[in-house]
């Protein structure tokens, strides 16, 4: 994988990450978060989508690389949805 398409994946994930985010209603931090929580969502999304037998949706493909764009956006809802009850239910104990 080239310098670039390593960038450009970077960029995906940050993207997917943060309207991942968006969507469970509660961010965990800043671009690096992101980033991460972009990458935890495409492995967790394209794990349900392949367990549920669904089709990968807007797939793009980067130096060979495929990553789900709409399954990661999903994966990272579930995942900032999940360590936000997670993180909340810890606060008020």
């Amino acid at each position: 994988m080239s310098f670039l398409g390593f960038i450009l994946l970077l960029v995906i994930a940050a993207i997917a990450g943060a309207v991942g985010q968006a969507l469970a209603g509660y961010s965990l931090g800043g671009l690096l978060v992101s980033i991460v929580v972009g990458f935890i969502g495409a492995l967790l999304g394209y794990w349900l989508a392949t367990g549920l037998g669904l089709p990968l949706l807007l797939p793009v493909s980067v130096d060979g690389e495929t990553f789900p764009i709409i399954w990661a956006i999903i994966g990272s809802a579930v995942f900032a949805a999940v360590v936000g009850v997670l993180t909340r239910r810890q606060a008020h104990t």
